[in-house]
């Protein structure tokens, strides 16, 4: 679905945020990309619909190189949804902003009714419906953006940031949400520093550090690895600090999930009370 080759990509500024990067996300994969500010995540991802181009190498989507086609043909299989959501929003109602580009894609009046209806109802913003977007709050304006953008059911999905602003209810619809579209054959590509969340939900983990992939592998994997991700500046998830600590009592290092964990303890705990 996704492919980049040798991907270099500088700012008109002359610094240089890609250095040689090369990726193959293939269709329904689940894969987060994680790293300090700067590390070039977000510059890398506006590659795959187009809003970027590279300097040098090449990056196609969906078979089709970026370069040969406009943003607006991308987008169409490649829906993307902004780190900050004001970059992306500009319609007089929530309704209109989800609508638009079902309008825009050329769907009939029921489908995008009936598509408006289903985003709104998924992301919690029925009652906001034909309320102003920029009377929202941060993290509903970013649950604007999402809906408008799932509205229109693209067969890939990057999504820059989505945790931020989002409480742990909407995050675990967000999760529970990417796992369904799994199961469809979606493809989906987050940017995030949220290191529990990409720890629930153990994508492929791709790690960037000025501006190259320093890993890249299982999630649970790279996550229990504190060597990777201090070369990335990310910190080890709750679960793996605690793990980390049970040495002593056997039990594996490589530990993400929290209902693994949970069942892994008891053994333990039972095994420790027979003896």
């Amino acid at each position: 679905m996704i492919e980049a080759v040798d991907v270099h990509f500088s700012y008109p500024n002359k610094v240089e945020a890609l250095k040689g990067v090369s990726l193959t996300v293939k269709d329904g994969e689940f894969v987060a990309i994680m790293g300090q500010n700067g590390a070039g995540k977000s510059t890398f991802v506006k590659h795959f619909n187009g809003l970027l181009k590279p300097t040098t190498g090449i990056v196609r989507a969906d078979g089709v190189q970026t370069t040969k086609t406009s943003v607006a043909a991308l987008s169409r299989n490649v829906g993307f949804v902004f780190q900050n959501p004001d970059h992306q929003l500009f319609s007089e109602t929530v309704e209109e902003e989800i609508a638009f580009a079902l309008k825009n894609f050329g769907f009939a009046t029921d489908v995008i009714e009936s598509r408006v209806t289903w985003a709104l109802n998924l992301l919690s913003l029925t009652q906001y419906r034909k309320t102003s977007p920029f009377l929202l709050s941060g993290g509903e304006r970013k649950r604007v953006a999402l809906a408008s953008v799932l509205a229109w059911d693209p067969k890939t999905l990057i999504l820059d940031e989505p945790t931020i602003g989002q409480d742990h209810e909407q995050k675990e619809i967000l999760r529970q949400f990417i796992l369904q579209l799994q199961t469809q054959g979606k493809t989906v590509v987050i940017v995030t520093h949220d290191v529990e969340f990409v720890a629930e939900s153990n994508p492929r983990v791709i790690l960037m550090k000025e501006g190259k992939i320093v890993a890249d592998g299982v999630g649970k994997d790279i996550l229990t690895n504190p060597a990777l991700l201090e070369l990335a500046s990310i910190v080890l998830p709750q679960i793996a600090q605690v793990f980390s600590k049970l040495s002593p009592l056997n039990l594996p290092k490589n530990i993400i999930d929290i209902y693994e964990a949970k069942d892994l303890i008891l053994k333990a705990w039972e095994s420790k009370t027979q003896k």
